[in-house]
């Protein structure tokens, strides 16, 4: 339906700073598009206020895995900047990243995630079978999963998890830079954040005096060399995994079984070729990320794709559009579930982020995926909505949907 409103002060304000209009209805439905004539002008772009913008593969690696763009920005308010003792390592530079990745790493290891396989099973079988008929799917797997993992990881007693919802659901809104959010949800995000500390405070203190097998503990009592994390930054990370770690995951699940449910051709292949999944989740998270973008900022006069990036200037990094790249990708909007399987040779896709800051979660999150779509379509299931009728939540910087309407067989 086209939108037939006018534009507001702050679509234009936001459109003038992005040089899109993210509350357009139509941008929400498929960013794609909107893509595409973002990258018909150039690789590169200024807008008004001065933010540079790329759609480009290319220069999206390159930024992501040059060391002289960071988190650092200079930006007169045009971006927030979260105080530092709020910093979780995502949005640092070295030498405090490096730091920080390295004592979380010591306790999120490869090892952790793999030892959860059986538990995600159960739990998808679980959720599963108590869902029959109509259902959400955001509500009856999408989100439950993810944060029922997290928490049971983090050894947060089940009575607790109706907690996160809200929490993560302002947190997560809270990514999105405070010129797109309404005070009212800023206020949210910031108080969400202080209960949230405020509980992991509390929790955190209960593991130093009688430590668990759990990832709250191990993050407690990680050491290296005498280096601990600082209360501060074991409430941060905390946060970091219940959003990073939790609504990305959901939106995985939600954006990948929309994706195999319009396209039918895809999701019988994807049913034929169950030891493919692997390969298959990667593609979907190529086709429709959960995480539709990054920022960064020059730390010193840089030069990007041949153009000067001055010092404190910020880059912003449309990697959902990076990944549809047509000088990289073959068919960048064509869903196919083999670009990445039987060994072939395909662009890595960004969804993840690169470089220094590639996502810690990233094993995770496959899993979690991997497991919750290939039960899932092992049903006879089938979509129990029309297009028009889809709703994706508002924010930015994250793209899922607000509930995924099915029928389970």
């Amino acid at each position: 339906m086209e939108d037939t409103r006018e534009p507001s002060a702050p679509d234009v304000e936001a459109a003038s700073i992005l040089g899109f209009d993210p509350f357009d209805p139509a941008f929400h439905a498929d960013p794609y598009a909107h893509y595409r004539g973002l990258a018909a002008a150039g690789r590169l772009q200024r807008t008004a206020v001065g933010l540079w913008v790329s759609t480009s593969y290319e220069l999206c690696e390159q930024a992501l895995r040059n060391p002289r763009f960071g988190h650092r920005p200079e930006n007169g308010g045009l971006w927030r900047d979260a105080p530092q003792r709020n910093r979780s390592f995502l949005t640092m530079d070295p030498p405090d990243h490096t730091r920080l990745r390295r004592l979380v790493s010591k306790a999120f290891t490869p090892r952790l995630i793999e030892r959860l396989r059986p538990r995600v099973e159960e739990l998808v079988d679980e959720l599963l079978d108590a869902a029959s008929g109509d259902v959400d799917l955001i509500a009856a797997l999408a989100y439950p999963l993810p944060v029922i993992v997290i928490s049971e990881m983090l050894g947060v007693p089940p009575r607790d998890r109706d907690l996160f919802k809200g929490w993560s659901d302002a947190l997560a809104r809270g990514l999105d830079p405070d010129f797109l959010l309404p005070e009212a949800e800023i206020a949210l995000r910031d108080e969400a954040r202080a209960e949230f500390a405020a509980y992991f405070r509390e929790l955190a203190a209960q593991r130093r005096a009688e430590p668990r097998d759990d990832l709250l503990s191990a993050l407690v009592g990680v050491s290296d060399g005498g280096d601990v994390l600082t209360e501060e930054e074991l409430l941060a990370t905390c946060v970091l995994l219940l959003v990073a770690g939790h609504e990305t995951t959901v939106n995985l699940i939600g954006n990948g079984a929309l994706a195999l449910l319009r396209h039918p051709e895809q999701l019988a292949a994807f049913r034929d070729r169950p030891e493919n999944v692997a390969a298959a989740v990667e593609e979907l998270l190529r086709y429709d990320p959960p995480v539709q973008l990054t920022l960064r900022a020059a730390l010193e006069d840089v030069e990007l794709g041949g153009t000067l990036i001055e010092r404190g200037r910020l880059v912003l990094l449309l990697t959902g559009a990076a990944n549809r790249d047509p000088s990289v990708f073959a068919d960048p909007d064509r869903l196919d579930l083999l670009r990445y399987a039987d060994g072939r040779d395909a662009p890595r896709h960004l969804s993840f982020g690169h470089g220094i800051h590639f996502c810690l979660g990233a094993p995770l999150a496959r899993l979690e995926g991997r497991i919750a779509l290939k039960k899932l379509f092992e049903r006879d299931v089938t979509l129990a909505a029309e297009d028009g009728d889809l709703v994706y939540r508002d924010n930015l910087v994250l793209r899922g949907l607000r509930d995924l309407p099915i029928r389970i067989g």
